[in-house]
């Protein structure tokens, strides 16, 4: 069968999703009213609160959110088959991604601005609110972990694509200053800064000169360098230190400065890779050779695929971002369907896309299956065969293979570098929110949490020692975050559910994707800690171990604070704005 084919499903389905249903939650669930004034304009202070343009917050949401997951997810998860995978992405964006972004977004604006875990203590009691950031602090600790060990490793595989990563950043300080100081249009100057990235990218690709190979600096793969390490160890510790240099930077400027600009060039970069893979599905008509399900899997996909395909079909990260800075910026609350629920639609077909490029890539069946022997197999082959098939596609256009990896990594290592900068802004605000509970007054200071963030983010990527060598963190941790995400969205639902009902409107959009969430993660989630990682588990490891059980504990107690908040009916102190 054609890809082709499973591209037109797909979509019509997310066609249908926004025009259709997420009208009906603007309308009769979360009830959008243009006269809102939005926590931007009411709170407006230049640095976190600023009353953006739609477009360039669409850009700067999506972006957020779109990291490697919606690539790596999906790219692991069609070892069980393409059509579990692609069903869950059509089915999970459409009834729970975007009612999840949506609404944790419209919650938030109806509140402040805050974030979903302070709202918490207003939903359900302060003891929840205090293990909720807990769970969140966890979670954007193993983003930061698991995003920087990508980007790193992205760079030694493909050093072509470093000079242009890192253009872009002084490029979009120009575009800020051009935008917000002299009240320019950021449309054209983003097409140019594109222009200039992909430029560079096409140059790197044929002048090693413009190569920043570190391992080839350190003395080639294998040689012996500083402090014992190999080149190739040595390389990663370097761009780990050089990636958490920036996003201290990145995350502590204005979010006009850098944040917006750049995200704003990486929603036409999302244009433009969606717009190559899909234009070049169309002119090669690749067909699928990898199987519809795989009855021999070593692992089972039910209730695996579900955490495995996090981000491009829920995750609970995007709710971090739609209460925690987008909700900060969004001009007029109306566009909150365009910026949460089409952000959430942007995600899902980048992880279509993903799947297609997968499935698509391999010339024969037993290919696939040799590249995919086991569940370990798929994971450590996952992106690496995406770069490779997103190429495939890319080179139907008659872009050379060279460039076209090149420019495909470039893509997925900006949107990668996006959510890390914006986890590690948001890791600043959970640890001032918990020096202001416990009354410690350096960690409410800007540049105090964010160097706690950084510093630990750096620990947990390079210190742990595994089956990639020095620095495995972020690949251990990866099957922990993908529980942790879809348990954190899974609680953000439950809050929005239990504002719905003290509103009087219909909470069951919300309630019945929390209920499957849960169900299938708690699943999961206990599978892991007690027969996996446990000291007397499989897969023994006492770092997944030690996280998974605090984030499970931390959860459950959560639950039943809420719940007995619901059976209580305990007094609403939240905002009954209709």
């Amino acid at each position: 069968m054609s890809g082709i084919w499973l591209a037109i499903a797909g979509g019509i389905v997310f066609i249908l999703g926004y025009k259709y249903y997420s009208k009906f939650l603007a309308e009769r669930i979360y009830r959008l009213d243009p006269n809102y004034v939005t926590p931007a304009h009411k709170y407006e202070d230049g640095v976190d609160y600023v009353p953006t343009n739609k477009f360039v917050l669409w850009g700067h949401h999506f972006t957020s959110v779109a990291g490697a997951a919606p690539i790596v997810g999906p790219a692991i998860a069609v070892y069980w088959g393409w059509l579990p995978a692609i069903l869950w992405v059509l089915l999970g964006t459409m009834f729970a991604a975007g009612v999840h972004d949506f609404g944790t977004l419209v919650l938030s604006l109806r509140n402040k601005g805050q974030s979903v875990g302070t709202l918490a203590s207003k939903l359900i009691g302060q003891r929840a609110k205090v293990l909720f950031l807990f769970i969140i602090l966890l979670l954007v600790l193993m983003v930061n972990a698991v995003f920087a060990w990508v980007i790193a490793k992205l760079f030694i595989s493909f050093p072509a694509s470093v000079l242009s990563v890192f253009i872009q950043i002084p490029l979009a300080v120009w575009i800020g200053y051009s935008v917000y100081k002299r009240k320019g249009n950021m449309l054209l100057p983003s097409v140019v800064a594109l222009g200039v990235m992909y430029a560079t990218a096409i140059l790197a690709s044929y002048v090693p000169a413009l190569q920043i190979d570190l391992v080839k600096y350190f003395g080639g793969e294998g040689a012996t360098s500083l402090f014992g390490m190999d080149a190739t160890s040595l390389a990663f510790f370097a761009w780990i230190i050089v990636l958490m240099v920036y996003v201290y930077i990145a995350s502590t400027l204005p979010v006009w400065k850098l944040l917006q600009p750049r995200d704003y060039i990486n929603s036409h970069q999302l244009i433009v890779g969606l717009g190559l893979l899909y234009l070049g599905l169309l002119f090669t008509n690749p067909q699928i050779t990898a199987p519809v399900s795989n009855s021999n899997a070593d692992t089972s996909w039910f209730p695996l695929l579900f955490i495995t395909i996090a981000c491009g079909a829920i995750s609970g990260f995007h709710g971090l971002v739609s209460s925690g800075t987008s909700s900060k910026q969004l001009s007029n609350e109306k566009d909150a369907r365009f910026v949460g629920y089409l952000g959430a639609v942007g995600e899902g077909a980048l992880a279509l896309v993903a799947i297609i490029a997968v499935i698509t890539f391999f010339p024969t069946a037993e290919e696939f299956r040799a590249t995919y022997s086991g569940f370990t197999a798929a994971s450590d082959a996952g992106l690496g065969v995406f770069i490779k098939g997103a190429a495939q596609l890319a080179a139907g256009l008659g872009i050379p293979a060279t460039v076209a990896s090149t420019i495909v990594s470039v893509i997925v290592v900006s949107f990668a570098a996006t959510t890390l900068d914006s986890s590690v802004r948001l890791m600043r605000y959970i640890i001032a929110e918990l020096g202001t509970e416990y009354k410690i007054k350096p960690l409410t200071k800007a540049h105090v949490a964010t160097t706690t963030a950084v510093v630990s983010s750096a620990a947990l990527t390079i210190l742990p020692q595994g089956p990639k060598g020095f620095g495995s963190g972020g690949y251990l941790l990866w099957p922990l975050f993908g529980t942790s995400n879809q348990l954190l969205a899974g609680i953000s639902l439950l809050l929005i559910s239990i504002w719905l009902k003290r509103q009087g409107r219909n909470y069951w959009p919300t309630m019945i994707p929390m209920l499957f969430l849960m169900f299938v993660t708690l699943w999961a989630m206990i599978t892991q800690v007690l027969t996996q990682w446990a000291p007397w588990g499989s897969g023994s490891d006492w770092m997944l171990f030690s996280f998974g059980a605090i984030i499970l504990v931390f959860t459950f107690w959560i639950l039943l604070t809420a719940f007995s908040a619901i059976r209580k009916g305990a007094d609403d102190s939240v905002s009954k704005s209709a």
